[in-house]
C-alpha cells in the first residue's frame, strides 16, 4: 500500500485527541451517501414511470399507423395489411375503423371511441387478448349474425352500469337519409367482456367491436381506417416507417407512437433533467463538506505534514495524502448511497409500496426502474465532484512551510 494511501486512511480513523476530525469526516460521507441515494431513487421513479406508461400505451396502440393520402378510409385494406407483413422487422398487421359514439344502457351513457378490428389480426399488433378482464375475444371471431358483440374498457363498463351479457346502444354521427331527413345510425351491442389496459384514458372511453360491425355502425362497407402495424424494435420506428412506406409506393403516409406521444414523453423528460439537476444540488452540498473537513484537517496536522516534508516527502505527496483522504470519502460515500439507492428502488418496485389515483397519472402505483447507464453517470459524476473538492486543501497542504509550522509549534 503506498504511504500516501496508508496516512489518508490513518488521519480518517484518528482516535484520541483527533475524533473530532473522525466524526466530520463521518458527516461528510453521510451527505455524499444521502446525495447519492436520491439521485438514483429519483432517475429511477422518472425512468420507471416513462417505460410504464410507453408499455401500456404500446400495449394498447400500435407502433405505426399506415393511412392512404387521398381519402379517409383504405378500400384495399387486405391487400395493405399483406403487403405490410413482408418488410423485414414487422411482426404483424392488422386493419382498423375508428369511430366516435355514444353509448347507452339503462344506467347511464358515454361518448366512446370505437375502434372495429379483426380479431385474429388484432393478436399481432396489440395485447388487447391479454388485457381482456372478463369475458372473451372469442365472441368478437363469430360470423356477426344477430346483435353484434362489443368489449368495454372497464371503467366505461362501470360508468354505463353493464356487464358480460348485457346489451348497450350504439349511435353513430354519421348518419342515413330517410324520408323524415338525415336520422343517426344506430346499433345494438351485446357485452362480450371488459378490457383492462391499465390507462384510464383507454379503459373509461374506448371500446372494440368487430370490423363488419362498425363498417356497418359507420356507413364505411369495406373499408377501414388505417393499417396498424407492430415491429421488432419499438426504437427504430422510423426507419421501419420509411421501409413499409417504400415497399407500398406512392398514396400512403404513416404517423408512430412517438409522434404521436411527443408532448408526453417530453414533458416526461423534462421533468426528470429537472428532478436530476435539483437532487444533484445535494451532492455538491456534500462536497463542500468535503471541502471543510480536508481544510480543518490541514489545519489539525500542519506539524505532521511539516515533519514528513523535512524528511524528505515531496510537495505531490503530500498533496496526494490529502486528495486521497477526500476521494476516499466521496468513494465510500458513493458505493454506500448507490446501494442502497439500488436496494430501496427494487424495493419500491417490486412490492409497489407507493400507490397513486390512476384516473390521474394514467398507473395505480409508481414504478422504480434505475438503468445502469443513469447509475453509472451518479456513481462517475459523484467521484468527480467530490474528487474536485479535494484539489484547493490538498494544495493548500502542500504550500506549508515547514520551518514556519515548526516554529510555530
Amino acid at each position: 500500500m503506498p504511504f500516501e494511501l496508508r496516512i489518508a486512511l490513518r488521519y480518517l480513523t484518528a482516535r484520541r485527541k483527533q475524533a473530532f476530525i473522525s466524526v466530520i469526516s463521518a458527516i461528510s460521507i453521510l451527505g455524499v451517501v444521502v446525495g447519492v441515494m436520491a439521485l438514483m431513487i429519483s432517475l429511477g421513479l422518472m425512468t420507471g414511470l416513462q417505460a410504464e406508461i410507453r408499455a401500456k400505451i404500446l400495449g394498447s396502440t400500435a407502433h405505426l399507423s399506415i393511412f392512404p393520402k387521398r381519402s379517409d378510409a383504405f378500400e384495399n385494406y387486405a391487400e395493405v395489411v399483406e403487403a405490410v407483413r413482408q418488410v423485414p422487422g414487422v411482426l404483424g398487421s392488422a386493419p382498423a375503423l375508428y369511430g366516435k359514439g355514444l353509448l347507452t344502457s339503462p344506467a347511464g351513457s358515454a361518448v366512446a371511441t370505437l375502434k372495429g378490428i379483426v380479431p385474429a389480426s388484432e393478436r399481432t399488433v396489440t395485447d388487447l387478448p391479454g388485457q381482456i378482464e372478463e369475458g372473451s375475444l372469442a365472441p368478437l371471431e363469430g360470423p356477426g349474425e344477430g346483435i353484434g358483440p362489443i368489449l368495454l374498457g372497464r371503467d366505461l363498463a362501470a360508468n354505463l352500469g353493464v356487464g358480460v351479457g348485457d346489451v348497450v346502444t350504439a349511435t353513430s354521427p354519421q348518419g342515413r337519409l330517410s324520408p323524415m331527413g338525415v336520422l343517426p345510425r344506430v346499433a345494438k351491442l351485446r357485452v362480450a367482456g371488459t378490457v383492462r389496459s391499465g390507462l384510464y384514458e383507454f379503459d373509461s372511453a374506448w371500446a372494440y367491436l368487430p370490423l363488419s360491425v362498425a363498417q356497418r355502425l359507420f356507413d364505411k362497407p369495406g373499408r377501414a381506417s388505417l393499417v396498424e402495424v407492430r415491429i421488432a424494435n419499438i426504437f427504430e420506428v422510423k426507419a421501419a416507417g420509411r421501409a413499409i412506406l417504400a415497399h407500398l409506393g406512392e398514396g400512403y403516409t404513416k404517423t408512430d407512437w412517438i409522434e404521436m406521444n411527443r408532448s408526453l414523453f417530453s414533458a416526461l423528460w423534462l421533468e426528470k433533467t429537472a428532478i436530476a439537476i435539483t437532487i444533484g444540488l445535494i451532492v455538491m452540498v456534500a462536497a463542500l463538506n468535503i471541502v471543510a473537513t480536508l481544510i480543518l484537517m490541514v489545519m489539525e496536522k500542519h506539524k505532521d505534514i511539516a515533519i514528513l516534508v523535512s524528511m524528505g516527502a515531496s510537495r505531490g505527496a503530500v498533496m496526494r495524502i490529502f486528495m486521497l483522504q477526500g476521494t476516499v470519502i466521496g468513494a465510500v460515500g458513493t458505493a454506500t448511497g448507490a446501494l442502497l439507492g439500488w436496494g430501496t428502488c427494487r424495493i419500491l418496485d417490486r412490492y409497489r409500496l407507493i400507490r397513486i389515483p390512476e384516473d390521474v397519472y394514467q398507473i395505480s402505483y409508481v414504478p422504480f426502474h434505475l438503468l445502469p447507464g443513469d447509475a453509472a453517470i451518479v456513481v462517475g459524476g459523484a467521484i468527480l465532484v467530490c474528487f474536485l473538492a479535494t484539489l484547493h486543501p490538498a494544495r493548500g497542504a502542500a504550500r506549508l512551510d515547514p520551518a514556519e509550522a515548526l516554529r510555530n509549534e
